[in-house]
């Protein structure tokens, strides 16, 4: 591993070679746990989505937004139109829904709660979440809230895809692992929202609180 990619495990271990290298490998073991249950969330979610527009806006309901006169058939929906068609041009004769599903990314899934995307599809997204809380004067459990926890989410995503570290304080070489555990706990409330027994789900793949307390005990 390169030295600049070491220095931050080592400043945040003294500088003892030995406990930093355990460091960068419990990181390895917290990112590997945590990609997986992300990957189950996504799945969940976009199986939820799925099953809300097939219901609401028929099977093809994601081919269908972007041809003459469908949903998303409006400059507005510009990158939205081309992710969808750029996968159907890569199915092509192979073309099945469940396929074309399968091809939309964590983005994707989150951007069907952003405004114009929402609103284009009829504004029913948020029954996949029969469990959140009421909205308050404080606050407001709507599709802008949710848009923004699943940033969250997406962002963790792409720090673990890229290879950065989630062992540590934010922009601080001191081990903390509050930030992993914070995204850990929001995927868990984010489940039970959608009424999904995330310990049934997770069971057997699931150790990221252990892990968790192994690096904060380093």
């Amino acid at each position: 591993m390169s030295s600049p990619r070491m220095n931050r495990y080592r400043n945040a271990c003294a500088g003892q070679s030995k406990k930093s290298m355990t460091l960068y490998r419990q990181n390895l073991r917290l990112s590997q746990e945590m990609f997986t249950v992300i990957s189950c969330f996504e799945i969940a979610l976009r199986n939820a989505v799925d099953r809300h527009y097939t219901i609401n806006l028929g099977f093809d309901w994601l081919r269908d937004s972007v041809t003459s006169g469908g949903k998303f058939n409006n400059a507005r929906f510009r990158i939205t139109i081309g992710i969808i068609k750029g996968a159907l041009q890569e199915l092509h004769a192979y073309y099945t829904h469940p396929k074309l599903v399968a091809k939309m990314d964590f983005g994707f899934w989150r951007y069907l709660f952003a405004p114009n995307q929402y609103r284009a599809l009829g504004q029913t997204l948020l029954q996949i979440f029969p469990a959140k809380p009421i909205s308050t004067s404080a606050v407001q459990y709507n599709a802008a809230y949710v848009f923004s926890e699943l940033k969250k989410i997406n962002n963790i995503r792409n720090r673990i895809a890229h290879h950065e570290p989630i062992c540590f304080q934010p922009a601080n070489p001191i081990i903390d692992t509050t930030y992993a555990r914070q995204h850990y706990n929001l995927i868990l409330q984010l489940f039970q929202w959608m009424n999904i027994n995330e310990a049934a789900l997770l069971y057997g793949l699931d150790h990221i609180n252990a892990i968790c307390n192994d690096i904060d005990n380093l």
